[in-house]
């Protein structure tokens, strides 16, 4: 069976705290020998935390996990109740578009994802995550 595990990294709203989850998410899947997921899984934190933080006026937090059953979880949460909006299909997006692509991409590399209302910090808002299988 594997190894459980989380972590929460709150963070407050600026966009540099995209690059401080990618590189604390990097170092967390190889120190658990999960190396192989480090790309797709930076690339998922990075598309989440930066919505959380340019899409709100409030803080965030990434969270990274490992469920006994070896899926790991990613998620961030922010200070915003209002549902995401919905992702668009790649295929639907240009060059041309400057934002849309976040959700799509997530859609795209994670074997699902979802969102809920969630509290944190003492404020209201949402957890948007997305799992990865670990093979």
């Amino acid at each position: 069976m594997p190894e459980a595990w989380d972590y929460t990294l709150s963070v407050p709203n600026d966009l540099r705290a995209v690059t401080i989850c990618r590189r604390t998410l990097r170092l967390i899947l190889t120190m658990h020998g999960l190396i192989g997921l480090a790309d797709t899984a930076e690339l998922l934190a990075a598309e989440l935390v930066s919505n959380a933080v340019r899409h709100t006026k409030g803080p965030a937090a990434l969270r990274v996990r490992r469920s006994p059953e070896g899926v790991v979880w990613i998620g961030a949460w922010d200070a915003d109740p209002v549902p995401p909006e919905p992702p668009r299909s790649l295929g639907v997006v240009t060059e041309f578009d400057e934002a849309g692509r976040g959700l799509g991409l997530v859609v795209a590399c994670a074997d699902c994802w979802g969102w809920q209302p969630s509290s944190r910090f003492g404020e209201r808002g949402k957890y948007v995550w997305c799992t990865l299988g670990v093979a």
